[in-house]
């Protein structure tokens, strides 16, 4: 293996299946027309228009009245040039449960409150219970395990207003949204709503604004007016981690902008 790995080029990197740079993928996809020859060949033709080429179709079967169903393997033609792909990723270093309680402790001395909740009309619960409710997921524990996080769980279908409100009576730090429903766009649509909202309420600022879901990545994050977006596979400790430096960051911030505020009133008096 390790001489085949040293085979790749990663400046024109494509699919592996049996051989190393064969390009070979499967693909399988559903026709609205009954299973016939007519109907493989669409399915060939279609997957010729893709890009790909060696086609062969391996599964042809009869989905329902009227539809047909193909499983493909085929060649795929292009290449990317892997070295030159630049990712925008959360930036935060990967902290265990017990090391972060210690940082909170000692460096912010006391507990952070978080508030998670699914948005909107979402009402699909699993990934912000992973991330907020005490058994966690994948055997990292949840933020309701931390000792020096008060972390606050939701649940489903929070409108915008009532969560922010909520935020604002309990003095939380972090706000925490799950998304999942995305037809239509509608979990980008109800992002920007809340940060429009936490803009309008003077929030946008003092909290931190953190979204989740299969559909969310960092960067789309970042253009609703998050802080941070992660998607699947995110564990509870990588969005604690994220929420305690970006507190320490914007503490250190605001203890500078004190500090050169200071200085320059000190100045003045000296002229004075």
């Amino acid at each position: 293996m390790s001489s085949q790995v040293a085979e790749v080029n990663l400046k024109k990197l494509r699919p592996y299946g049996d051989i190393m740079d064969d390009g070979t993928v499967q693909l399988a996809f559903t026709l609205p027309v009954e299973a016939s020859p007519e109907a493989r060949e669409a399915a060939v033709l279609l997957t010729q228009k893709m890009g790909f080429e060696q086609i062969k179709v391996a599964t042809m079967e009869k989905a329902a009245d009227g539809f047909s169903f193909f499983v493909i393997y085929a060649r795929l033609k292009h290449t990317v040039d892997f070295t030159q792909i630049k990712v925008l990723k959360v930036d935060a270093q990967k902290r265990a449960r017990d090391e972060i309680d210690e940082i909170i402790k000692t460096q912010i001395g006391r507990k952070l409150i978080v508030l998670g909740a699914c948005t909107g009309y979402d009402a699909h619960t699993v990934g912000i219970d992973a991330i907020m409710n005490m058994k966690g997921f994948a055997g990292d524990y949840g933020l309701e395990r931390y000792q020096w996080l008060d972390a606050r769980n939701l649940g489903a279908q929070v409108q915008s207003e009532e969560l922010l409100k909520m935020a604002v009576e309990v003095k939380a730090d972090a706000v925490l949204i799950s998304k999942v429903v995305s037809q239509h766009n509608i979990h980008i649509k109800d992002m920007k709503e809340l940060i429009q909202r936490a803009e309008k309420m003077g929030l946008k600022d003092q909290l931190i604004f953190v979204a989740g879901g299969p559909r969310v990545t960092h960067p789309m994050a970042l253009e609703c007016g998050f802080d941070a977006g992660f998607s699947v596979g995110t564990k509870p400790s990588d969005v604690a981690s994220y929420i305690v430096e970006e507190f320490l960051r914007r503490q250190a911030k605001r203890e500078l902008q004190t500090q050169a505020e200071l200085a320059k009133k000190s100045k003045k008096g000296d002229v004075s």
